[in-house]
């Protein structure tokens, strides 16, 4: 278990190296607007001490290795144009909790709402009388999936402050104002939960340890509730951290049409200020949260699941 865990560690550590350095390269390829408020009102000499002053004309692999070392000293720089010469820690720890806020409540809406409709969904193998919520279910998931987000969340911010008799943008006074907000960040993991929990229960009520419950008499509700959805919702365990971890960084698109004052709405913001050492720490940032995401819920899929060896699935990898 401690060699898989190692493994699983320095293959996330080597990762995000490369995409830091590969983020931090290409990210010197911009424009030295980027790193200077009013870059047209200030003489070029000017510009030329203060970019040797901040380390820009140094080789590009040492100044790598000086960013490196400031991020491991919790030194994220400071932001060039968004908010001139303010620490981008202080800036980001005001923008997390709103974010995580809208994050937490979208993330259990959309298992409150996509588990029990996958498992209905599965449930109409077994029964006929409830195969009309599969039928609604696979109607929503082919529609979020096939449709654009950026379609269905204008329609629903347009009609729907119309039909609640709110305003379209996010308001910290009025909380109906909210709901739509949420309602949009949570319908694609709602989509998401309900079509692989019914995949996964389908593929489990085809084993033969459900045929020989049947056999034994065994109820199908006991059956599906003890067994089933206990062995299909071990797989979804996986990517619950990547979720959440996904909830601090916000959804960028909806927290930009509702103009809410969080991660998402800010990385909008500052690349269209062209703030090139905020959009570095972002773009790190939500690379990053992608890859220890994916690891944290692989240790803890293989952690709670018995079934799995930990020297085999290190063999396989």
């Amino acid at each position: 278990m401690a060699r898989y865990i190692f493994k699983r560690l320095l293959a996330a550590i080597v990762t995000l190296l490369i995409i830091v350095s590969a983020v931090f390269i290409l990210v010197r390829q911009m424009p030295i607007e980027g790193y200077f408020d009013n870059f047209d009102k200030l003489d070029a000499n000017i510009v030329h001490s203060r970019l040797v002053q901040m380390g820009l004309t140094d080789p590009i692999f040492t100044q790598l290795r000086r960013f490196l070392s400031n991020l491991l000293r919790g030194d994220l720089g400071v932001s060039a144009r968004y908010s001139v010469g303010v620490p981008i820690g202080r800036i980001l720890l005001n923008k997390i909790p709103v974010s995580l806020q809208f994050g937490l409540i979208s993330m259990a809406l959309s298992l409150l709402l996509g588990v029990p409709l996958g498992v209905a969904m599965a449930r109409s193998q077994t029964r006929y009388k409830a195969r009309l919520w599969d039928a609604v279910g696979t109607v929503f998931i082919v529609f979020i999936n096939a449709v654009p987000a950026a379609v269905y969340h204008i329609y629903l911010q347009a009609y729907g402050s119309r039909a609640l008799h709110t305003s379209m943008l996010f308001s910290r006074e009025q909380p109906l104002t909210w709901l739509l907000p949420i309602l949009s960040m949570s319908l694609g993991s709602t989509a998401y939960y309900a079509m692989w929990l019914r995949r996964y229960m389908v593929d489990e009520l085809n084993k033969d340890y459900v045929a020989l419950a049947q056999a034994k008499g065994v109820v199908n509700r006991r059956v599906l509730a003890r067994h089933v959805f206990r062995n299909a919702f071990v797989p979804m365990i996986q990517y619950l951290p990547t979720s959440l971890l996904y909830t601090v960084s916000g959804s960028i698109y909806v927290e930009s049409l509702y103009s809410i004052p969080g991660m998402g709405g800010l990385l909008v913001d500052v690349i269209r200020r062209q703030d090139n050492p905020m959009v570095q720490i972002l773009v790190i940032i939500y690379s990053c949260i992608g890859v220890v995401g994916l690891l944290l819920g692989d240790l803890l899929m293989v952690a709670i699941d018995p079934r799995i060896s930990f020297a085999k699935r290190a063999g396989a990898r």
